[in-house]
């Protein structure tokens, strides 16, 4: 019989006391843990084969970790990244997605909260690919471009957002309070039409035919038709 593979994590945190506590947690839990204090010690450790995820401090010495993955994404690099941070800003958050992140954890926070956010990531596959399609559809998440039959759509940060969450989870119903979560500060207020607002703009500016659809009672879908 064979066993598969503890799960592999790279942590990245560049104070020692919680960076072996976060490592020994994590080693706790069940995962092979690596460990750097900066990005050219992870990027050496990256290049002898990629982990099932990273939790990555953002503001390292040798520069914000920001960077370092939206370079990493445009060359299609697919493994899950955790930021675990003290930029705690709603535009902060923001450009943690943007660049390609698939969690932001701000600090301080509950060890067991940071076990569970990596075992979410861990258990979900691979990160999402630099490039989403659908249809005719073609979303570059790297380079925040958006081509539609291959012509250039000029979309503003929110409805870029808003259109590569839909599209990551395409043929799903997602609801106002989950894009608001996910795509808004934490300022946003989850009654307005914000969301709708948005949808009708994107919609107009993908064109004909539809790709996004209203589920009513429930939420939007990038895919099949609504209700």
């Amino acid at each position: 019989m064979t066993t598969s593979r503890p799960e592999r994590v790279l942590v990245v945190e560049d104070d020692n006391d919680l960076r072996a506590s976060v490592c020994a947690e994590l080693g706790a839990a069940g995962y092979q843990v690596a460990a750097a204090a900066d990005l050219a010690a992870a990027d050496a450790i990256l290049r002898r084969g990629d982990p099932d995820c990273v939790v990555l401090d953002r503001m390292l010495p040798d520069g914000d970790a920001l960077h370092y993955v939206r370079a990493r994404r445009r060359d299609g690099w697919p493994v899950r990244v955790l930021f675990l941070t003290a930029r705690d800003t709603g535009g902060d958050i923001f450009d943690g997605f943007a660049v390609g992140a698939d969690d932001y954890l701000v600090k301080p926070f509950p060890m067991a909260v940071l076990t569970a956010r990596v075992r979410r990531l861990t258990r979900s596959g691979p990160g999402r690919p630099p490039i989403l399609r659908y249809a005719d559809l073609e979303i570059d998440c790297a380079r925040r471009e958006t081509r539609r039959a291959g012509a250039l759509l000029m979309l503003s940060h929110r409805e870029f957002a808003v259109l590569e969450y839909l599209a990551v989870r395409p043929d799903r119903v997602i609801t106002r309070t989950e894009l608001i979560e996910h795509c808004w500060d934490e300022d946003a207020d989850p009654m307005s039409n914000v969301v709708d607002a948005v949808i009708v703009r994107l919609r107009r500016k993908l064109g004909a035919p539809n790709l996004i659809h209203a589920v009513r009672g429930r939420g939007y879908l990038l895919g099949g038709e609504g209700s």
